[in-house]
């Protein structure tokens, strides 16, 4: 169970959906549609989505709380990116692959989207949910219900 622990993480999930999306891409093409707008679309989401990722891991370092999955987190992030998103990490994660889908006009893998945040919220958020209403309590309870899981 050990090993399945340390495999199980969302960038290995993340890299997964995006092959993916490139294999349904490359051997699957449907019209390709690059135009200056598709072309800055998939930039934002990409460009976003990392910043978006960047910026949860340096503020839950300043919190000094892990940013890692499957560890309880030591302090409580409820400001900045995380008054907008219980998961801005995982948010991040769904629009670099949106970003890339639409880069790639791959658009049949567009429903890998909301099959990626179904897995991400099975194998990551739940317990992560459960773990913060166990040691934060009320404090959870109040930010869950101001604060979207995911956007």
């Amino acid at each position: 169970m050990a090993f399945w622990k340390w495999i199980d993480l969302p960038p290995l999930w993340l890299l997964l959906f995006v092959a993916l999306a490139r294999v349904q891409a490359v051997r699957l093409p449907v019209g390709v549609i690059n135009t200056p707008v598709t072309d800055l679309l998939a930039g934002l989401l990409i460009g976003g989505g990392l910043l978006l990722m960047a910026v949860a891991v340096v503020q839950m370092r300043q919190n000094r709380t892990t940013f890692m999955p499957h560890q309880h987190a030591r302090h409580f992030v409820t400001n900045g990116v995380f008054a907008r998103s219980r998961n801005p990490i995982y948010l991040g994660d769904a629009m670099v692959l949106l970003g890339l889908i639409v880069h790639w006009s791959a658009w049949p893998s567009l429903v890998l989207v909301p099959l990626f945040m179904w897995v991400i919220t099975d194998r990551f958020i739940l317990e992560e949910e459960a773990w913060l209403r166990e040691d934060f309590g009320p404090q959870w309870e109040q930010w869950a219900a101001r604060t979207r899981r995911w956007l």
